[in-house]
């Protein structure tokens, strides 16, 4: 039986999942942001950078989204600081992920093209 060896990487990945999809929910409310969730957290083997993975219910609103959490980083970065026991907290660079965007747009694609197979149906 082979266990996985985890890494501080890993960890710190998914305590800052947790800790900045509270930032980011919270953020949400307070500033009537689009509705966004954390999907995945990606910090760099240096822990000097950790991407952020957001995914936005309303798609077309993602650009609008990911530009206020950019400019909420530095504020996350701060409230981190002082909930994690890090000798120093990684810089927050936002990105949208789109897979499920993707994801929906081939499901699309495959049902109209079963659609176009049965043509009475």
């Amino acid at each position: 039986m082979s266990t996985r060896a985890f890494h501080r990487t890993d960890r710190l990945n998914a305590e800052l999942r947790r800790e900045v999809g509270l930032l980011v929910h919270a953020a949400v409310r307070d500033h009537a942001l689009p509705q966004a969730s954390v999907v995945d957290v990606d910090a760099s083997r240096e822990l000097d950078v950790a991407t952020v993975w957001v995914t936005v219910l309303q798609p077309e609103r993602a650009v609008e989204a990911v530009k206020a959490l950019k400019a909420l980083a530095r504020e996350f970065r701060h409230q981190l600081a002082q909930t994690l026991r890090l000798r120093r907290v990684p810089e927050l660079r936002f990105k949208y992920d789109d897979s499920i965007d993707r994801g929906e747009r081939i499901d699309q694609l495959l049902r109209d093209e079963a659609g176009s197979d049965h043509p009475g149906a």
